[in-house]
């Protein structure tokens, strides 16, 4: 189950990693229709990579799993909010959801 629990936060930091610098148009447009600023864009941006990357130092430092897995979930749910908002359809809401999926599911196991 360890191996499942690595894995989980790798597939979190990569797909992070990959919006936040492959998609960055995708994201900037994303955060006009929701109507952020820049510097909340830029502040979720620095959240979101930081975070990815204590999931993956936790790989070797356990204790390091907990708080960045409830953080970005608390970040993907703000995500399904700002998606509801502006009532994009469901394939938009997605990627959030299953983000915040892989976070609970991080979070609960790297607690016990």
């Amino acid at each position: 189950m360890e191996q499942v629990l690595q894995l989980t936060q790798i597939i979190i930091a990569i797909s992070v990693a990959f919006v936040w610098v492959f998609r960055l148009d995708n994201v900037m447009i994303e955060f006009k229709q929701f109507g952020l600023s820049d510097l909340v864009r830029n502040f979720v941006g620095a959240s979101k990579t930081i975070l990815a990357t204590l999931l993956v130092v936790g790989i070797w430092y356990k204790e390091l799993i907990f708080v960045p897995a409830v953080m970005m979930g608390i970040f993907m749910i703000a995500a399904q909010y700002f998606h509801f908002k502006v009532s994009n359809p469901f394939i938009k809401h997605l990627p959030s959801l299953l983000l915040l999926s892989l976070c609970v599911f991080v979070a609960v196991m790297s607690a016990q």
